[in-house]
């Protein structure tokens, strides 16, 4: 419940109005991530043509998962909510992993997957594209990345 009336004067005497407090209160920016080239140092080319469309996607990956081997055509940027994951290109193996409150920028034209531990993991996903565009394109057309 709200203050009492005796609270409030307390507060107020003391220099803590609090409705005063809030209305100082401003919004804060802090930058997760920023970058043009991919985890793997890859640069990012040029998107595709036409109306852009954002797709953002909340994945959840279950424990002890590996994803099949894929690649994207534009640029996506993945925030770990829960868990975490490495990703490995197929090319070179090199592995990256990211973890609960860290944000990744994926590759494109590489093909790489995703693996996870011990536990599940909860991933969103934002993919900058258009409507044309594919969010992900599965090596093996009979193994997509999810449904």
């Amino acid at each position: 419940m709200g203050q009492t009336q005796n609270e409030d004067t307390r507060n107020s005497q003391q220099g803590h109005d609090s409705k005063s407090e809030v209305n100082k209160s401003k919004p804060r920016a802090e930058t997760v991530l920023q970058s043009e080239s991919a985890w793997n140092g890859k640069p990012y080319a040029e998107y595709p043509t036409g109306r852009a469309q954002l797709t953002v996607l909340r994945i959840t990956i279950p424990p002890h998962t590996t994803l099949p081997w894929h690649s994207h055509v534009v640029p996506n940027a993945a925030y770990v909510i829960k868990g975490q994951m490495t990703l490995e290109d197929k090319e070179t193996g090199e592995k990256h992993t990211i973890k609960e409150g860290q944000a990744c920028c994926e590759s494109t034209g590489v093909v790489h997957r995703g693996l996870t531990g011990d536990e599940a993991v909860e991933v969103i996903v934002t993919y900058a594209g258009t409507k044309a565009t594919p969010l992900s394109v599965p090596e093996d057309p009979n193994a997509p990345e999810f449904d």
